[in-house]
């Protein structure tokens, strides 16, 4: 019989051919299949433990909301997203009230430990609440670095001087802590108007001590006890934008006081106090100070230094840029007699004043009580430069009062142009005694009492080199 051959009928090796293909495209599916699995898997495992997360923080993605962005309107953050921002605590979710009228100091308390403990934190204070808390510590230093305290609400004090402990120095302190940055539009209001008609201790409003790295920006500080803001053995220090409100006859309000503190910048501020819109105390230097508005006020202010005879040393520091109006001085430099160290490398330049009482002041015969004892030891103040220094003044230009023992040296007048304020009663002339130094240009009213060269004792070098040790 014949065997007819079909038409198109595959050979054995096409057969084969195809078998094999056939086989490849199940194992590559099986292959995709096994992938798809573990990924799923995978998926799974990061959805739990994210679940778990989010039960921790309230079991729901609106309370999520809530808790992080509780008046701010953002969008519920997608998984990465809430790693990072996980690091924020609203103190409303800590048990704040935020009524002005709850104490609130407890849920602070709580919310800064759990801040405390994450490097990069931040602690929220929302906008739209006020909060009542008494004496505090946001302290270290077990504290992780770079907290930030988002200040945007409202933070009083209590009125009641029985809210406060006898003797207490301080409201709101932040101690031996490195990277801490308070920042935001709100307000710290210290209430102090019961404390200014008082005798004895009154505490500072924000007190920052031994911490590096500190940034204070855009808040309002007002109404303080005493000082409003202050900055003891801290370094690297950032101020800036910031706004201190109180009466021009609230007693010993500093605006912001710096002692024992290194590499210090004050900028871009407006200061109102009943004292000192800048005090700068023993331990200083490095301190930088531009663009601030001082007034009212005393002024800005080096001192006062060497009180019970004690040993002052302050250098380099630097004002540029300022004005100053309806304050009881310009910028001054005064130290107590007794004292011992000294006060050298000071610059004061471009300040514009207005109706300030006296406009430029050395003072080595301080003395803020009525019974001060005459003595030949004294703080030394060399190395002043005070240049382009204009405005006017309602009593006196210029006061120059050194020690006879210890006199001023190496001070600089450069275009000091100063003229009284029309009307003023009682003006006096500039006024110096025991300064040695160099008038650069003619000066209005003209300074000449100012001696050249340099006094014939020595002694000032050995106070000088004291602060070396």
């Amino acid at each position: 019989m014949t065997r007819i051959k079909e038409k198109n009928m595959p050979s054995l090796t096409s057969i084969t051919r195809r078998n094999m293909k056939s086989q490849n495209t199940k194992i590559c599916i099986y292959g995709i299949f096994t992938f798809v699995l573990l990924w799923s898997s995978k998926l799974g495992a990061n959805a739990s433990r994210e679940a778990k997360q989010w039960r921790h923080h309230g079991g729901s993605r609106q309370l999520l909301r809530e808790t992080f962005y509780p008046s701010y309107g953002e969008s519920m953050p997608n998984s990465f997203q809430y790693r990072k921002t996980s690091t924020i605590f609203n103190v409303l979710n800590f048990g704040a009230k935020g009524d002005g009228t709850s104490d609130d100091t407890k849920a602070f308390e709580a919310a800064w430990f759990a801040a405390c403990k994450l490097e990069a934190s931040t602690m929220v204070v929302p906008k739209g609440s006020v909060f009542l808390i008494k004496p505090i510590s946001f302290s270290g230093p077990d504290c992780q670095p770079n907290i930030i305290f988002q200040l945007d609400g409202k933070i009083i004090a209590p009125k009641a001087s029985g809210s406060w402990e006898s003797g207490l120095l301080q409201w709101l302190e932040f101690t031996k802590l490195n990277g801490i940055t308070i920042r935001g539009t709100g307000i710290v209001d210290g209430q102090g108007s019961g404390w200014w008609t008082k005798s004895g201790t009154k505490p500072t409003a924000i007190r920052f001590y031994g911490s590096s790295d500190v940034t204070v920006t855009g808040i309002t500080i007002q109404n303080s006890p005493q000082t409003h803001l202050k900055f003891d053995n801290c370094q690297s220090v950032q101020v800036s934008d910031i706004t201190v409100s109180s009466p021009g006859d609230s007693p010993n309000t500093d605006g912001i006081h710096l002692q024992n503190s290194q590499d210090v910048t004050i900028q871009s501020s407006k200061l109102a106090c009943g004292d000192d819109c800048v005090s700068i105390q023993t331990g200083c230097s490095a301190v930088n100070i531009q663009n601030v508005d001082c007034g009212p006020g005393h002024g800005i202010s080096i001192g006062s230094l060497g009180e019970d005879n004690t040993k002052a040393c302050v250098s380099n520091i630097t004002v540029l840029d300022t004005k100053i109006h309806d304050a009881m001085n310009g910028v001054r430099i005064k130290t107590w007699q007794g004292g011992s160290g000294s006060v050298q490398g000071v610059v004061f330049s471009n300040i514009q004043l207005s109706q300030v009482k006296t406009a430029i002041v050395i003072d080595q015969y301080y003395c803020d009580g009525s019974k001060c004892k005459n003595d030949t030891s004294a703080v030394a103040v060399s190395g002043i430069s005070f240049e382009n220094i204009r405005g006017t003044y309602t009593v006196n230009p210029v006061k120059f009062a050194c020690s006879d023992s210890l006199p001023c040296t190496d001070i600089t007048l450069d275009t000091i142009q100063l003229r009284p304020v029309q009307g003023s009663d009682h003006l006096s002339k500039p006024f110096c005694s025991n300064i040695y130094g160099e008038l650069k240009t003619s000066t209005t009213p003209p300074i000449d009492c100012l001696m050249v060269g340099k006094p014939s004792r020595k002694q000032a070098l050995n106070n000088y080199d004291s602060c070396q040790n």
